[in-house]
C-alpha cells in the first residue's frame, strides 16, 4: 500500500476528511489533495499528518533476525 492510501485509510479511521486533515496540517484542501496524487510527502510532513490525526508514524527497516533500525 502506498503512501497516499495509507493516509486516506489513516483519515478513515480517524474519521476526519480529507479537508479537516489538510485544516489540521496547514494547508489547504487543494493542496492536500495534489499532494495525494503524486504521493511525494517529506517524512517530517508525514509525521506531522500523523499527528494531526491522532496517530504515531513508525517507519523502520527491519531485518530476517529480527533487527530494527
Amino acid at each position: 500500500m502506498d503512501i497516499a492510501k495509507k493516509i486516506k485509510a489513516a483519515e478513515g479511521y480517524a474519521g476526519i476528511s480529507e479537508a479537516e486533515l489538510a485544516r489540521r496540517t496547514g494547508r489547504s484542501s487543494q493542496s492536500l489533495g495534489q499532494r495525494l496524487k503524486t504521493g511525494r510527502f517529506t517524512l517530517d510532513e508525514i509525521e506531522e499528518m500523523a499527528t494531526a490525526l491522532g496517530a504515531e508514524f513508525v517507519c523502520v527497516f527491519r531485518f530476517p533476525d529480527g533487527m530494527e533500525i
